[in-house]
């Protein structure tokens, strides 16, 4: 679908997953998003020059367009797409919500692993 983002994500974390299941459930429509797992062939294929390592640090959306946004920079991006939620994207041209969402982003991809054990399962299937 042309208007599809891709979402590369780290499918060995729960919490990642359970994100993802979640974007999938609010999704605007059935393409809206399409989801690769960082370490799958497909992402090494699709996406050769998007390191590894990079994408096991920050989520990363890549656009219709080419454009890749990571990490928190995404995250109006994805609001757009998302039924109900769609409004929340506006808050994001606060600067003050920018720095927030910064810290609090880094603050829970830096701990992920530690969060999914205390939540775990979130999901037991992959997306």
């Amino acid at each position: 679908m042309a208007d599809t983002a891709v979402l590369i994500y780290d499918d060995r974390c729960s919490l990642c997953c359970g994100c993802m299941r979640w974007l999938k459930l609010h999704a605007i429509g059935s393409g809206t998003f399409e989801f690769v797992a960082c370490k799958s062939k497909e992402r090494m294929s699709r996406f050769p020059t998007l390191n590894e390592k990079a994408c096991l640090e920050a989520l990363h959306m890549i656009l219709p367009d080419g454009q890749i946004l990571t990490g928190d920079k995404s995250l109006p991006e994805i609001l757009i797409r998302l039924r109900y939620f769609r409004w929340l994207a506006v808050l994001f041209r606060i600067p003050v919500i920018r720095l927030f969402s910064y810290a609090v982003y880094r603050l829970i991809a830096n701990n992920r692993y530690v969060i999914s054990q205390t939540i775990l399962p979130l999901t037991q299937e992959k997306i």
